[in-house]
């Protein structure tokens, strides 16, 4: 059995952070010994989580990006560790930890990409630096995982990948999603006959919230029977003041975080997600997993994602987002076995997480 590191972050709620928990919720009996290095210093909300599990342990210590000292210290705390593993969930940011898990002497040294395209504004340091690591990241990296092929595509395109890159999709336990038609519209206030679309996962740019509520404000405009409910971190405190100066808060119903994502996506009987960057969606495959006809953003790790005959559209097309949804809507509330069948065949939790795992422990 090996003993690993994982970097991440932190541990707000996320994609990433809801990944690796899983994962280590099916997969850490099987190491010696597992680490979550928090790089920013913190933790988050779901520490608590990873606490309960068996031989896990969570470290905050901030890692700079010019902060010489820390990586000197980092040094030294996997000497003393005596990792076998270490695995870098910071994409091209990994290349400094990786370099440095090289000269401590662990020889599994993974990255896994998370996303497939850059997240900062961009400026000739932040690129200069960005290219540095990702050199770094890549000479210094034993495998170089993503959960999308235009991961690869987009940061690898000038390299060579060889066979220490692999694809691995995310896995979802769909037993968690088998609630029957247990669903929250009496606890939330929304009348049983009405339609409601929703959408889950943070404020931020490349969720792209704006376009969502162009597209509630034109559905709401249109058709009084029609609900919106949005949840994830930010999103109450930065959408409250649009909704409510829309004078819409009683259908465009915002929730901050919850942990009881498979009765909300049964709350609803569509889903929107017009990212404008993703990695591999996980609320997606969510709301897939629970049969949700949808529309989403037409950019390439969503395609990878769905089905070809999928409603998608470019993520600043509000008009057809509204066309989309509204063609589901006059449908009525169908849910679509068929894709929920394909959906949990492909994102298989057993069948993906086994593939990360026989990574960790070449």
């Amino acid at each position: 059995m090996k003993s690993v590191l994982f970097f991440v972050t932190n541990l707000d709620s996320g994609g990433l952070e809801n990944y690796l928990l899983r994962f280590l919720q099916y997969k850490v009996e099987e190491f010696a010994e597992v680490e979550v290095y928090c790089k920013s210093g913190r933790g988050g909300q779901l520490e608590s989580d990873y606490l309960k599990l068996p031989n896990v342990r969570i470290t905050k210590r901030k890692l700079g990006y010019f902060n010489i000292s820390s990586y000197l210290a980092l040094k030294t705390y996997l000497e003393k560790g005596k990792y076998d593993v270490i695995c870098d969930f910071t994409g091209n940011f990994a290349g400094l930890p990786l370099l440095v898990g090289k000269y401590a002497g662990v020889k599994n040294r993974t990255v896994f990409y998370r996303g497939a395209a850059d997240h900062f504004k961009t400026s000739f340091i932040k690129v200069c630096y960005n290219n540095w690591v990702k050199k770094l990241t890549y000479n210094n990296a034993t495998y170089i995982l993503s959960n999308s092929k235009a991961a690869f595509d987009y940061f690898y395109k000038d390299y060579v990948v060889d066979d220490r890159f692999h694809v691995i999709y995310n896995g979802i336990d769909a037993s968690k999603f088998e609630i029957g038609t247990v669903n929250l519209r009496e606890e939330l206030g929304i009348p049983d006959k009405v339609f409601v679309i929703g959408h889950t996962g943070r404020f931020n740019y490349a969720k792209n919230h704006n376009v969502i509520i162009e597209v509630a404000d034109k559905l709401l405009a249109k058709y009084s029977d029609i609900y919106f409910i949005l949840c994830g971190n930010g999103v109450k405190e930065n959408l409250n003041g649009v909704i409510n100066s829309k004078g819409v808060a009683n259908r465009i119903l915002l929730f901050e975080n919850r942990r009881d994502i498979p009765c909300f996506l049964n709350t609803m009987d569509a889903y929107i997600f017009p990212s404008i960057t993703e990695g591999q969606p996980n609320a997606l495959i969510e709301a897939m997993i629970m049969g949700l006809p949808f529309v989403a953003s037409d950019i390439e790790p969503i395609k990878e994602t769905v089905d070809m005959d999928s409603l998608l559209f470019a993520p600043d097309d509000t008009e057809g987002f509204f066309r989309g949804l509204e063609m589901i809507y006059l449908k009525g509330k169908v849910r679509n076995e068929d894709l929920k069948e394909r959906t949990m065949d492909k994102f298989n939790y057993k069948n993906r997480f086994n593939e990360f795992y026989n990574i960790l422990i070449k």
